[in-house]
């Protein structure tokens, strides 16, 4: 039997590291943050939990030495692309699936939680972890990898 690889998926903190966070990601391998961190005191606080990659999003210093505007992760044979989609304009599952190669594309920005399955390809957008915007629930992801599938699920902070 093949081990589970748990990653978490966050995007959209602004600032704010909820405490919550913390419970739903105890026990993954990697945190995988898609822009609009906020500031290093939120990948501190994450890399409390795991190994942190984040990318910038449009209201982070695309300067910070801890961001780039694209990441992308190899687990377990299955390859994650990571950036905040503020670079396709309005990004949707279909943009970031025909812009990006990778067996899963985790993007944020608009700050509503997807996952859309494309015959082999995954799309997470984790939603918004951050301060409350809009009509939304703060949400993560949870990003499971075994024997080179992927499931993801929406977790809502609220």
């Amino acid at each position: 039997m093949s081990e589970v690889v748990r990653i978490g998926l966050i995007a959209d903190t602004h600032g704010l590291l909820r405490p919550e966070v913390a419970a739903v990601f105890a026990g993954v391998s990697r945190i995988l943050h898609a822009g609009d961190v906020g500031g290093r005191a939120v990948t501190q606080g994450l890399e409390r939990i795991a190994p942190v990659d984040a990318v910038f999003g449009n209201v982070d210093d695309p300067h910070d030495p801890s961001l780039t505007a694209a990441r992308v992760v190899v687990i377990d044979g299955v390859t994650i692309h990571v950036s905040h989609g503020h670079e396709l304009g309005r990004p949707t599952a279909a943009l970031a699936l025909a812009r990006y190669v990778g067996d899963v594309i985790v993007f944020g920005h608009t700050h509503r939680p997807i996952i859309v399955r494309e015959g082999n390809r995954l799309v997470v957008n984790p939603g918004a972890a951050g301060p409350r915007r809009f009509d939304l629930q703060p949400s993560v992801a949870l990003l499971k990898v075994e024997a080179g599938r992927v499931t993801a699920d929406i977790i809502s902070l609220a």
